[in-house]
């Protein structure tokens, strides 16, 4: 039997398994109902296993299996594993959009971490929101943790070709333009989703798996591994394993989540062409670990660092073959001089030590620094009479000739008025025109959905128009692509520029200038804010209510303002 040493009795678990009398007693007794002998209460640790296995999220809809790798790890090194469920984001099914509940899932996670016998979690996340929620809860609590991502589903195939979930945007326009049936659209579904994982290409579940893996908060090769794959569940197993020896070492997220792990994370986001949705989380994350970090380093950090990971939206291929390739050990190989790697990781080993044995298999999929598969990477974050805040835009996805543009706004007040506008033959739009969406940013939706990335007109579609520079206060999939900018901050909601652009109003965006103006007078927009009453949510019972009472604005992660900062892993009140 496995034996401890007695540094083993300072472990957080014994201030309920290790008690004599009444309360050990209830402890332990009622543990016992499940057919646990008593010698797991000898005083080793109690590892967390926080699923968000559902059915209703099919991205993680093979987290119960995941978790059985991960229990196995757990048993090999000595510990006991506890699996316990929180609140799941699929971000497919959810409405009105799972950012909405990306803070509960993190309140939820923080609770069940702190009021529960744990000396370690595991946190098992992949759909786009799970992973962001579960890394900032256990930020906010700050005993070990390690993240197993679920993994990519295999790449997509459809009539010879390889497809992914970028291409739902390709043929949702080509069906709008008559140049492709519905029932063709339907063939499609069953080609893409063909096995269980989240989205094949770099979307936001891709980006933030590779957030965990350049942060150093999982082991690598965690990112690229698909979800089908074997693989995917020894590292499963060896992450139960690790997670018990980060016990014993005390090796917690404030150890790992430095300034520098967080600047290593941008720059790997740079050169894989990663989701704009990273910007929020990882503001989030890093104002729960205390981290001070700001929008401006997003485009700071990325500037210089090529695009090197040749994979869709941006590029061609997908994360199947990232992982082929060599997965991101390999990329983050290619940028190791721009990269601080002497950061210490959840393996134990600094990043330097996690990659000295990375090698590229395919220089179609992963580029060299010297010969990138395209100089233009990163996150731009533009400023201007906009934006005073800030926006984002990902030029990788966007349309070079747009990149520097002036137009007419085309405004839409609304989702709904979109919707009901967009393919009026009489909208006066043409492909110069610049459309502009009001009120789908934190409060205005409230929520923020995933709607920047607009469809274009139909009338426009039908001529061969394919992008236009389009500009809201919501965000955009990680799947998606185009000249769109995103998270413009403060939004119209909480009064910015953005609640008072009227139709035909020219903006200019100039990317190379990190600007986005539009050219009305200070004076004239003012005089239109005291003229213009603001859309208002009204919501007087449950989280909603908290939500939007309490929910910061997108330059500063959308968090809530009553949660930076971390509050420990103390029990401060004992029932018994």
């Amino acid at each position: 039997m496995f034996t401890f040493s007695n540094m083993d009795n300072n472990l957080r678990s014994r201030n309920w398994f290790g008690k004599t009398g009444k309360d050990g007693f209830i402890y332990r007794a009622w543990m016992k109902n499940q057919g646990i002998p008593s010698y797991e209460f000898d005083g080793r640790p109690v590892i967390g296993i926080c699923n968000t296995w559902s059915e209703l999220t099919p991205c993680n809809a093979h987290f119960r299996e995941l978790a059985e790798s991960v229990k196995r790890g757990i048993y090999e090194a000595g510990g006991f594993p506890v699996e316990f469920p929180v609140m799941s984001l699929g971000e497919t099914l959810i409405k009105p959009t799972a950012m909405l509940y990306r803070n509960l899932v993190s309140m939820d996670v923080e609770e069940s971490i702190r009021a529960n016998p744990m000396d370690g979690v595991v946190l098992l996340c992949g759909c786009d929101k799970t992973t962001p929620a579960l890394v900032m809860g256990a930020c906010s609590v700050n005993i070990p943790a390690i993240v197993v991502s679920g993994g990519p589903m295999l790449t997509g195939k459809y009539r010879g070709k390889d497809i992914g979930t970028s291409d739902i945007w390709r043929f949702s326009e080509a069906v709008r333009a008559g140049k492709m049936t519905n029932e063709e659209l339907v063939v499609t579904e069953a080609c893409m989703a063909r096995s269980r994982g989240h989205c094949a290409v770099m979307g936001t579940a891709s980006t933030m798996a590779c957030m965990v893996e350049s942060l150093g908060l999982s082991l690598p090769e965690n990112a690229a591994i698909p979800a089908a794959d074997s693989r995917r569940k020894v590292l499963a197993q060896m992450s139960g394993l690790r997670i018990v020896e980060m016990v014993r070492e005390n090796l917690r997220p404030s150890d790992i989540l430095t300034r520098k792990a967080f600047e290593n994370a941008i720059k790997v986001n740079a050169a894989i062409g990663g989701s704009t949705n990273f910007v929020l989380h990882l503001l989030a994350i890093a104002g729960r670990i205390g981290v001070e970090l700001s929008i401006t380093d997003f485009d700071k950090y990325s500037q210089d660092i090529p695009l090197i990971a040749n994979l869709q939206p941006s590029g061609l291929y997908f994360m199947e073959d990232l992982y082929y390739a060599g997965g991101l050990p390999a990329v983050m190989k290619e940028i190791e001089t721009l990269l601080h790697t002497d950061c210490i990781t959840v393996s134990g080993k600094s990043v330097s030590e996690n990659i000295a044995g990375a090698e590229c298999f395919n220089r179609e999929v992963i580029a060299t620094a010297a010969e990138p598969f395209n100089t233009i990477s990163g996150i731009v974050v533009l400023k201007g009479n906009v934006c005073e805040e800030g926006a984002v835009l990902k030029p990788s996805a966007a349309s070079k000739h747009l990149l520097k543009h002036t137009g007419r706004a085309i405004v839409f007040e609304d989702i709904e008025d979109y919707k009901k506008r967009i393919d009026d033959p009489n909208l006066d739009v043409d492909e110069n025109s610049v459309m502009v969406l009001k009120n789908v940013g934190p409060k205005g939706y409230p929520g923020m959905p995933e709607v920047g990335n607009m469809g274009l007109p139909k009338k426009l579609l039908e001529k061969g128009v394919s992008d236009m520079v389009r500009i809201s206060d919501g965000r955009m999939s990680g799947t998606g692509f185009g000249t769109v900018v995103l998270h413009v901050s403060p939004e119209a909601a909480a009064g910015g520029t953005l609640s008072v652009i009227e139709d035909g109003d020219l903006i200019t965006l100039d990317v190379a200038k990190r600007l986005l103006h539009v050219d009305v007078s200070a004076e004239v927009l003012e005089k239109r804010k005291q003229q213009k009453a603001l859309t208002q949510n009204v919501f007087t019972r449950g989280y909603v209510s908290l939500y939007t009472g309490h929910v910061q604005q997108a330059h500063l992660g959308a968090d809530f303002d009553f949660l930076k900062g971390a509050s420990g892993s103390e029990v401060t009140r004992d029932s018994h």
